[in-house]
């Protein structure tokens, strides 16, 4: 079993690709979210920057595997990857 959440996302609250990307992992039945938000957090957008290499929010990670920002997720989801991803142990 895998400790920790399913997905860490990190992001700003008035940012629209970080809703997006919400919206479609909770229509994925994901609740399992840890959520930084690096627009209250500032220290934490450094971090983000340190283990993603990018700058911009949303940046997301399942299961540990950096997948990026809304964008990619969706292309995982168009691809049919992201059920798989989402389920892996």
């Amino acid at each position: 079993m895998a400790a920790g959440p399913r997905v860490l996302i990190y992001l700003t609250a008035s940012c629209p690709y970080c809703q997006a990307a919400e919206r479609l992992l909770a229509a994925k039945g994901v609740d399992d979210i840890e959520k930084v938000r690096v627009d209250l957090e500032p220290a934490r957008r450094t971090e983000m920057k340190q283990r993603s290499g990018r700058r911009t929010v949303p940046q997301i990670w399942i299961r540990g595997r950096h997948v990026g920002g809304c964008d990619e997720l969706h292309a995982l989801e168009d691809a049919g990857q992201l059920d798989a991803l989402l389920a892996a142990a």
